[in-house]
């Protein structure tokens, strides 16, 4: 990934953060007949995995040659993208001034690399069910979990998955949110995004005028 310095966010607090806001992530594999992506929901264990950086379970259908790349050639690399948005050249200060400006997109961006190990385990396919629904179910007013499902059906349906785990070896954040700019262009960026509804990209924009 093209990482100029000052796009570079390196505290895993903020990493881990949009990988929890963002879970459905793209997964990247790729063997000698070629390179695939697929999105994917992935659950992070932020205290498990071997060197502190976390660890990322999730599943797939049993149908899904991806497990079988994965068994082949376990190198890997899952992508979580966060707050994105595009920057119109009409929101600088300098527009005013030189007019020597050009669109571009801010965005925000985490990538995870590792060794994948498919996991065929009935607890271990069940644990991860229960935690990726309590993660995406908790906050409703009434709450679906696997067991309000009949029993066989649920039975049935986890004999169709199959399970990735990947410890993170590395990974590596990008938040490219106008801090190339001069605090006057980035304050027209932020009144500009919330112009234009887009609120999240304008508070990040607005959280690094504030350390400036």
């Amino acid at each position: 990934m093209y990482q100029p310095n000052n796009f570079a966010e390196d505290r895993l607090d903020l990493q881990h953060g949009l990988m929890r806001a963002h879970p459905l992530a793209t997964l990247i594999v790729g063997d000698a007949d070629g390179v695939t992506a697929d999105l994917i929901p992935f659950i992070l264990y932020a205290d498990e995995g071997p060197n502190g950086l976390g660890l990322l379970r999730a599943h797939v259908a049993r149908a899904n040659p991806l497990w079988r790349k994965l068994e082949a050639s376990p190198s890997c690399l899952v992508v979580f993208q966060g707050p994105e948005a595009y920057i119109s050249p009409g929101w600088y200060e300098t527009k005013r001034t030189t007019h020597k400006v050009v669109p571009t997109w801010n965005y925000t961006m985490a990538q995870a690399r590792g060794q994948a190990r498919v996991v065929d385990d009935a607890a271990w396919l069940r644990r991860q069910l229960d935690d990726l629904t309590l993660a995406h179910e908790g906050h409703l007013p009434d709450p679906w979990q696997p067991s309000d499902a009949p029993a066989e059906f649920l039975a049935a349906t986890m004999k169709g998955i199959i399970g990735i785990e990947i410890p993170i070896d590395s990974l590596v954040g990008k938040w490219k949110v106008s801090q190339n700019r001069s605090v006057e262009d980035q304050r027209g960026v932020v009144a500009g995004l919330r112009a234009q509804q887009q609120p999240a990209m304008a508070e990040l924009v607005a959280g690094r005028i504030e350390k400036i």
